[in-house]
């Protein structure tokens, strides 16, 4: 997923744009892996930049998962404390001659994400919402993104094409609805779901997975554009 540059590498791409994974470290039902958001936002990171001219950059591995504290595994760090992370390697890139940064999000959580491109020049969040709403169409998603909420029919889709080793069985069996989510920030996910499932995963196929990820590498260039 991210294989390392050595300096020469990055100095003869001469790339001014940035890609940062952001994942997290949460419960993704019986059968995905607790990093399913940093492997699903590595993949298509590692897409855009064997298409695009990007600088790849490791992912941030833990973000902001509170939602999921009930299940073991689950590991959180504040919003500040990403807010600072992300904002410091921005700096970073820029002082080294790249101005440009996207922060490829794998993680619905993460809504501070938002707000450090809002106040800043030169970075963007990437999948938006719109990106994602074309990429579900392209792939003959049949779960609504609001009913594909956690470990349902995409994220599965994803590591069937792309890492199936990783996943375990029950997705077969695992489906979940939950569209009524009212008190979801307040009090977790943990009231709407007993398996930490939201979603029909049993819809999931490896050629969905493929079909999601080249609409993300070709929604990707718009991002370019704009710089």
């Amino acid at each position: 997923m991210y294989l390392p540059d050595t300096t020469e590498d990055v100095r003869a791409r001469a790339a001014t744009v940035a890609v940062l994974p952001v994942g997290s470290h949460e419960q993704h039902g019986p059968y995905l892996p607790l990093a399913t958001d940093t492997v699903i936002a590595c993949t298509i990171a590692r897409a855009i930049a064997d298409a695009h001219p990007v600088q790849l950059l490791p992912p941030i591995t833990i973000s902001c998962s509170h939602e999921h504290a009930d299940w073991p595994g689950t590991v959180s760090i504040s919003a500040r404390t990403l807010y600072s992370v992300v904002r410091d390697v921005a700096d970073s890139l820029r002082r080294s001659g790249v101005p440009h940064l996207v922060l490829v999000n794998g993680h619905g959580g993460n809504y501070v994400l938002s707000n450090i491109v809002q106040e800043s020049e030169g970075m963007a969040l990437f999948p938006a919402s719109g990106d994602w709403a074309v990429a579900r169409a392209a792939a003959g998603l049949k779960t609504s993104s609001r009913s594909d909420m956690h470990a349902g029919e995409l994220e599965t889709s994803i590591l069937l094409h792309a890492h199936p080793e990783l996943l375990k069985y029950g997705y077969e069996t695992s489906d979940h609805l939950a569209d009524d989510r009212p008190h979801m920030l307040t009090l977790g996910l943990a009231p709407y779901t007993s398996s930490g499932v939201i979603g029909r995963p049993s819809l999931a196929s490896a050629d969905k997975g493929r079909d999601l990820l080249a609409a993300l590498v070709e929604s990707f260039g718009q991002y370019l554009a704009v710089f």
